[in-house]
């Protein structure tokens, strides 16, 4: 049986709206039962279509994100104000326009050296949200996207076996192939640990890095953290029938 459920949509647009309601609902829940959301973030131009539905559905709905607290997927090793940065990017096109509280943002130190950023990175993420009996950190969501190699977070394809089983919680990178070559990413036990991932795959020239994550044997990242959880959700709009 699969571990995985893909959900398809026709266009990028369509796909974050879809995602924005799903999430909202999410953090509706979470807002109900009187219990913090803790999620973690990616970058990419589809997690900006998000950012924007999820904005004009949250203040449609009167949602508050109050007890929400945001963390990241990976992050780029340049400082907090640079356009490659992940936090940049979520500051300036969400966390500004809902007014989030500064002290529910943790974002990682992209401005230090990638082995100390990580291990702040570790140590905050464990200082606020749960973890299960591994250490590792119980996020309620993460999100995901996926490269035209099949690539999530900052976890590539070619990285030794012992990448796979590394209970790092936030793991530098300092060879990454795409630039910067200097990154922190959740590990693959990390990413085991969320009680939801939601996998954005979205976008040309992707379609042969998706076939080959769905696959039982798959070689790629994705298919690594499908294969290491009970349930991921995959919302695409690559066609791959």
């Amino acid at each position: 049986m699969a571990s995985y459920d893909l959900i398809p949509f026709d266009h990028a647009d369509a796909l974050a709206n879809a995602v924005a309601t799903a999430w909202l609902g999410e953090v509706l829940a979470a807002n109900n039962a009187g219990k913090p959301h803790y999620v973690a973030l990616s970058g990419g131009r589809i997690t900006l279509k998000l950012f924007a539905s999820v904005i004009e559905q949250a203040n449609a709905r009167n949602v508050s994100f109050a007890s929400a607290h945001f963390f990241w997927a990976d992050e780029r090793c340049v400082p907090p104000n640079d356009p490659e940065s992940n936090f940049a990017a979520a500051d300036k096109h969400f966390f500004q326009p809902l007014s989030i509280e500064a002290n529910n943002v943790h974002r990682i130190r992209g401005e230090d050296a990638p082995t100390q950023a990580a291990e702040s990175a570790s140590t905050e993420l464990l200082r606020i949200a749960p973890h299960n009996a591994n250490g590792q950190p119980a996020l309620d969501l993460i999100f995901l996207g996926m490269g035209e190699d099949g690539h999530v977070a900052s976890l590539f394809p070619g990285e030794p076996k012992s990448a796979f089983t590394d209970k790092s919680i936030y793991r530098a990178i300092n060879n990454s192939p795409k630039p910067p070559p200097n990154r922190v990413t959740l590990g693959y036990p990390a990413i085991a640990a969320a009680r939801q991932v939601w996998a954005l795959t979205s976008g040309t020239g992707k379609e042969l890095a998706l076939r080959e994550s769905l696959k039982p044997n798959g070689a790629t990242p994705l298919a690594r953290v499908i294969r290491s959880r009970k349930q991921t959700r995959i919302f695409t709009d690559i066609q791959i029938d």
